[in-house]
């Protein structure tokens, strides 16, 4: 008799769930649930483009509809199919995503004095109001606790834990009196799976706590109480109610209630794997080992390798973390990523191109690539930096922007499509050169994610760039196949590394690079570090004044 295990995985617009044979990985049905709160699932304010929240009811009502629609698939597929079969659930989340809680676990803006305020809501990933105070972090860090911001790449962000709840305490100090903790999404999930009513009970993930919280065994868990007296003093009595160990995700964070059962169809007792990030889980989905880089291309990106424990790698400078057990049990997991990518061409052809190219968004779309893959590198004279919603690595800095150079009364939209590929591709390059810089090496590239299988344009495009073979994962939901991975490793009989092994499969079409096209590239790619150094470092001394009549050699010399 087959073993299936379920992953859920919840994204920044919606969460879905799969159903996979453990066994060799078929996927046997998934379900998509879009949250209907916000704009694509996102509350946001008018007057502050940089607030991203998000409605725990949406989590709540999506976790019960995507099971019991995945279910329900795949008793219809498949006959010898029984809910009863599956020995396992894992949970992967978007993060930094702190949830502000009461004592019972319950998020506070489900509670009526707080439904409407939108500080007592979920802080999504990407919300960046607490830019100011993640520099006051890092300032004080640097001061008095310099081992802090060694596994974290040496600057704290806006995006993680202590500079959003530092923020919520300054703005809406009636909500953080009302907070008993927080818990990061994808703790919370696995929790209220498991009924989990007691905050001191929950099982937290070493992903999220190592990467965003400066959790390290090393210096006791958690930051020391009096550097977070420094910080407010209000936060040393916060950390006592938050927690002092934390857990890779082969091991059980619960089992499931008796009420989750009967609303899910799912078995009673069925054991719920401790959560962690989304990109991370994904990873194993891809094959992530030692030399195996693999990168999620989305609306953002997420950038995840391994070293085995036994190698001494401590610091990255501009990495989002260096962490023992974040991937992978007994490796430091290394995390990076670009904090838009798909969004920002979503920008593009919502705001910039023009009606003729298209009636909507996908004949837009369609048309720009269909034409951008005729020109070729360097005929537009274009160079941009991928800086729309700041730079995550390797400069860990919301207050940068992006940057469009070379423009004429010729410029075309697909030309300027192209052009913020090519810089999301050189910021994808400037990330693999500093890993590498640190003696982490990576031999081969697997990409997953939406634009990975849909946009095989921009595939080359990267290819040509990074000037290495890029491969893409076989399916279109590793974040959560590799969710139900680790819910069936907390299982005795199964191991994390076999079910990678078994279950991870890439496409047969590999992406090489045109050797033609990085000589180009390596131009382009060296103007692009000027730009990069000199609007993102304030050391940096590069003449400028060079590269406007260079993307013009460039452009004259390809037409």
């Amino acid at each position: 008799m087959a073993n299936y295990a379920i992953g859920l995985d919840f994204g920044t617009n919606s969460c879905r769930s799969v159903i996979i044979n453990v066994d060799n990985g078929d996927e046997l049905s998934t379900s998509v649930y879009n949250y209907p709160s916000g704009e694509l699932g996102i509350i946001t304010d008018k007057s502050d483009p940089n607030v991203a929240r998000q409605n725990p009811q949406d989590y709540i009502q999506g976790l019960e509809q995507i099971i019991k629609e995945s279910l329900a698939e795949a008793s219809n597929s498949f006959s010898d199919f029984n809910s009863d079969q599956i020995i396992g659930i894992g949970v992967d989340t978007t993060g930094s995503t702190p949830i502000p809680v009461d004592d019972k676990c319950r998020p506070l803006s489900l509670n009526d004095e707080f439904k409407e305020n939108i500080n007592a809501m979920v802080w999504l990933w990407k919300d960046h109001t607490s830019h100011e105070e993640a520099e006051e972090i890092t300032k004080l860090a640097n001061d008095e606790r310099p081992q802090y911001l060694e596994r974290c790449g040496g600057t704290y962000s806006s995006e993680w834990w202590w500079s959003k709840i530092l923020h919520l305490k300054r703005i809406a100090p009636d909500v953080y009196e009302a907070t008993y903790t927080f818990i990061e999404h994808c703790d919370y999930i696995p929790a209220l799976l498991s009924g989990i009513t007691d905050p001191n009970l929950i099982k937290r993930s070493v992903c999220a706590a190592g990467h965003k919280a400066m959790f390290s065994e090393s210096w006791g868990g958690l930051p020391d109480k009096e550097f977070l007296g420094l910080l407010d003093p209000d936060l040393p009595a916060l950390r006592d109610r938050m927690y002092e160990a934390a857990f890779p995700s082969n091991q059980i964070a619960g089992r499931l209630s008796l009420e989750w059962s009967e609303k899910t169809g799912l078995r009673k007792g069925v054991p719920i794997a401790v959560g962690a990030f989304d990109c991370h889980m994904g990873a194993v989905a891809c094959g992530v080992k030692e030399g195996v880089f693999t990168k999620i291309l989305g609306t953002s990106t997420c950038d995840i390798t391994v070293v085995p424990e036994s190698k001494n790698t401590d610091h990255i400078p501009g990495v989002c973390g260096v962490v023992n057990g974040s991937v992978l049990p007994n490796h430091y997991g290394i995390e990076a990523g670009q904090s838009a990518v798909g969004d920002i061409f979503l920008w593009l052809v919502n705001n910039i191109v023009p009606d003729s190219y298209g009636n909507n968004i996908d004949e837009k779309f369609e048309a720009m690539e269909i034409m951008m893959a005729n020109d070729p590198p360097g005929s537009s004279g274009l160079l941009a930096l991928d800086w729309n919603n700041g730079n995550r690595t390797i400069l860990v800095d919301v207050r940068l922007s992006g940057l469009l150079i070379g423009q004429t009364l010729h410029t075309r939209a697909h030309e300027v499509y192209r052009a913020y590929i090519e810089a999301t591709a050189f910021g994808a390059l400037t990330i693999i050169n500093r890993v590498e810089e640190y003696g982490v090496k990576i031999k081969e590239i697997v990409t997953t994610g939406g634009l990975a299988v849909k946009n095989t344009t921009l595939m080359q495009i990267y290819a040509d760039i990074l000037d290495r073979p890029l491969k893409v994962a076989k399916s279109d939901q590793t974040c959560a196949v590799g969710a139900a991975l680790f819910g069936a490793s907390v299982n005795e009989e199964y191991d994390i590394f076999e079910l990678r092994d078994k279950c991870s499969k890439v496409r047969d079409l590999v992406y090489q690079p045109n050797h033609s096209a990085v000589k180009i590239y390596k131009r382009l790619f060296s103007l692009y570090q000027d730009l990069h150094d000199s609007f993102g470092n304030k050391k940096c001394d590069a003449d400028l004044s060079r590269i406007m009549k260079e993307l013009i050699d460039i452009r004259e010399d390809q037409r």
